[in-house]
């Protein structure tokens, strides 16, 4: 499959490097032309049969692809979307980004106006981030169990989805299928709340040079992602603005009520009913995986199963049914 990569951060570049792996003519554009010296010097100590090339510009990357996949933030997204449409590019795109929402309306928007439609368009994103950024963080096996969305819409040709499952699945991934709308709400609390958190419980101790001697686990713990690039973090959190103040709203409201349980007569009594839920929810997860199953590939059956939790672990070659997991009851 001729594949290019647009943005080699380290999902990018990892994602580069998995697909070269396998077998795939992929080719690579980054707008920093340091992290394309980088990324060309790579590709020259990789084995032969493993190589990718790097381009010069965003159109030369699409030329002869049949797949665009844009892993630049969300505010890089306009930008690359117009080299796209002047460059006349008329395949499939998916992304990596971690809103779902505001991409799927930007491809909308800007290919509304190309001279030859979009083959199609399947948002996605790769739940494997790490704190660690830039095509020298890349890794080829990062996306290994990861558990990686790809949305399927009412308007979303099933062929092309089934075709990105498949070849995502070929990288060791386990695909979730859901809509924009459904990732949305549900990586606001899983990931952007969290580093937003992070970065508060960090900043915390900014001026206390006791704290930090004595931080141990929980605070390494806590605070891993906040170690993310603040611009990276600010651009998923702003966004998914909506849907990370509802969730932050819950959350402060929840810690609130953990502060008037500390003023009562006896605390820590009081708190346990409160830290109960958590702790099972905590203990609870990840979700044992239970029995493999195959399923007909169609948009109904693959929404149900990503509602429950489920994933798919392989796509048939005719593309007419799918190895799914669901986790065990």
């Amino acid at each position: 499959m001729n594949i290019a990569v647009i943005g080699l951060g380290l999902i990018g570049g990892s994602l580069l490097r998995a697909l070269a792996a396998a077998g795939h003519r992929v080719l690579g554009y980054d707008a920093d032309p340091a992290v394309r010296g980088t990324a060309r010097t790579a590709a020259a100590q990789a084995p032969a049969a493993q190589r990718w090339q790097i381009t010069a510009s965003v159109g030369e990357a699409a030329r002869g692809s049949t797949l665009v996949v844009l892993a630049v933030p969300l505010p890089g997204v306009p930008g690359v979307l117009d080299d796209l449409v002047d460059a006349g590019y008329t395949g499939l795109i998916t992304d990596v980004t971690s809103v779902k929402g505001p991409v799927r309306d930007l491809v909308a928007e800007r290919f509304r106006r190309a001279a030859t439609p979009l083959a199609g368009y399947v948002g996605g994103h790769p739940m494997a981030g790490r704190e660690q950024s830039g095509f020298e963080a890349a890794d080829p096996y990062l996306f290994t169990q990861c558990a990686w969305v790809l949305c399927l819409e009412t308007e979303t040709a099933l062929t092309d989805w089934l075709d990105l499952a498949a070849l995502i699945t070929s990288l060791g991934a386990r695909v979730v299928p859901t809509t924009a709308g459904e990732h949305d709400q549900a990586v606001a609390r899983i990931s952007h709340v969290p580093h937003l958190l992070a970065a508060a419980l960090a900043a915390s101790i900014d001026g206390n040079p006791l704290a930090g001697t004595l931080a141990a686990g929980s605070f390494r713990d806590g605070t891993r992602v906040a170690a993310t690039r603040p611009e990276l973090t600010a651009a998923m959190c702003g966004g998914n603005a909506e849907a990370v103040t509802t969730a932050l709203d819950e959350i402060m409201t929840s810690l609130e009520s953990a502060g008037t349980l500390l003023s009562r007569k006896d605390p820590g009594r009081s708190l346990v009913d409160w830290l109960r839920t958590g702790h099972e929810v905590r203990a609870a997860w990840p979700a044992l995986a239970g029995d493999s199953t195959e399923l007909p590939a169609k948009a109904d059956v693959l929404g149900r199963l990503g509602r429950v939790g489920g994933w798919i672990i392989d796509v048939a070659e005719d593309r007419r049914t799918v190895t799914a997991v669901r986790p065990a009851v």
